[in-house]
């Protein structure tokens, strides 16, 4: 794992600086004592490394010899285009930043991810070889728990938690757990053929979350934004459908081509009367119905 975190520090250096000189990467290396422990970096290690991140990752750490040898990343776009090495390198990226400032650590906050520390790593050797494995379950509206074998097609992380879509071999169904809920997690010697067909992206394409749902197709939908949280929708899209119709100042209006599910309408309901559903109908009245519910808690008060 120390060696990944030198490859993404040395990746990130780069990619802030836009171009810079070996001179000026051993100078930021030897800055970080917890990775470098406070030694420069030799043009050999450099080349070792450059090597090894083109082999991993395919990125091209190319120099630009007029103007004074000027390192630079030269497919950027293979990483901006590739959500997951995008999100690992970035992830990687924050983790050498904080570990140069531990000093502040008692000023730096981050929220907890339990069910990545003790079944994830097993969940993806598994996934590897396309082994089934066996888990022990106890879903949150369960009295016990239950063991059963599955087919792990694929992992998304969601709301600080890890969940895997597979197949469950007992019931021929695909569905989603959460990895905070496995009890035990066993690879067997049984392997499995994922479908060829199958895309992890395209599968979670229409959706908002984890929780899909097979009577619940994408649906136009129109919603409505009020002023403050106007800017938050256009900087961080609630989905990658999601596109701008209208906005006059006081409000403004956005489509979106996802399914209705549970996680979509608690994503609406967090913001409370930030956010109107304008159509269609059936969403304004299952809105309508929680919303009915939740004032009836607090109607006597």
């Amino acid at each position: 794992m120390i060696q990944l975190q030198k490859y993404t520090w040395l990746i990130d250096t780069i990619r802030r600086a836009g171009k810079i000189s070996l001179e000026e990467i051993s100078d930021c290396w030897e800055r970080n004592k917890d990775l470098s422990d406070y030694k420069p970096l030799s043009r050999a290690t450099f080349n070792r490394w450059k090597d090894a991140i083109f082999s991993q990752f395919g990125i091209i750490i190319s120099c630009q010899r007029a103007g004074g040898y000027l390192y630079y990343i030269e497919n950027p776009e293979d990483i901006d285009e590739d959500k997951l090495k995008k999100w690992m390198l970035d992830s990687f990226a924050v983790s050498n930043l904080i570990s140069e400032n531990l000093s502040l650590k008692d000023r730096i906050i981050v929220n907890q991810i339990p069910s990545a520390r003790e079944h994830l790593a097993t969940l993806l050797e598994a996934m590897k070889e396309n082994r089934v494995v066996s888990i022990t379950y106890c879903a949150f509206n369960k009295a016990k728990s239950y063991t059963f074998p599955i087919e792990p097609y694929c992992v998304k992380l969601f709301e600080n938690r890890w969940y895997v879509l597979a197949h469950n071999i007992t019931y021929n169904d695909i569905r989603i757990y959460g990895l905070d809920r496995i009890e035990k997690l066993t690879i067997t010697d049984e392997r499995f053929c994922l479908p060829k067909d199958f895309s992890a992206a395209e599968y979670f394409s229409s959706y908002y979350g984890v929780v899909t749902g097979y009577d619940l197709k994408p649906e136009q939908i129109v919603i409505r934004a009020y002023r403050d949280h106007i800017p938050y929708l256009q900087s961080l899209p609630l989905h990658h459908s999601q596109r701008l119709l209208e906005d006059n100042g006081e409000y403004a209006d956005f489509e979106l081509s996802v399914a209705p599910t549970y996680d979509f309408v608690m994503r609406l309901l967090h913001v409370g009367a930030m956010i109107e559903v304008i159509s269609p109908t059936s969403l304004r009245k299952t809105m309508k119905g929680w919303i009915s519910d939740m004032y009836n808690l607090y109607k006597n008060d």
